[in-house]
């Protein structure tokens, strides 16, 4: 008599699935808050330009990336490879690095500027605590990415 050992599903969600997976179902969080960021830092004057310059990339550039890698991973793009599974963790960890980066800068800058004109500087307390918002949620997608690679 033969015994069968269930074996763990090893696919990559595609469809509205993304929105019912462990992982993938961060997508959206991340999108909402890299997007306030952008839009909070891009609404103040951009002074000092070089760090809030970073800022602004990291911002554009993880939204966008994210933008794209939710319609990849929607429309099944990925074909359930293995490669894809890896390439989620490496881009999430990127984009983890890149927002706590982003962050620190944001914060130093923030905390530099004279509370000189009071909205300004509570828009840019907001972004500092939507960026570090955005870390967190990148952070979280990046470990349950590395456990599905991990098990794929």
């Amino acid at each position: 008599m033969a015994t069968t050992t269930a074996q763990p599903t090893r696919s990559l969600p595609s469809g509205l699935g993304i929105c019912t997976t462990a992982p993938d179902i961060f997508y959206l969080p991340e999108l909402v808050f890299g997007g306030l960021v952008w839009i909070l830092v891009a609404s103040t004057y951009v002074d000092p330009p070089n760090p809030l310059g970073w800022v602004m990339f990291v911002s554009v550039f993880c939204f966008v990336g994210t933008f794209l890698w939710m319609v990849i991973f929607a429309a099944g793009g990925h074909k359930n490879s293995s490669g894809w599974a890896a390439a989620d963790f490496a881009y999430h960890g990127l984009a983890a690095f890149f927002y706590l980066s982003a962050g620190v800068d944001l914060a130093y800058i923030t905390f530099q500027k004279k509370p000189g004109e009071l909205k300004i500087y509570q828009i840019d307390i907001a972004a500092v605590v939507f960026a570090y918002v955005a870390t967190l949620f990148y952070f979280i997608h990046t470990i349950l990415s590395s456990i599905r690679w991990k098990n794929f």
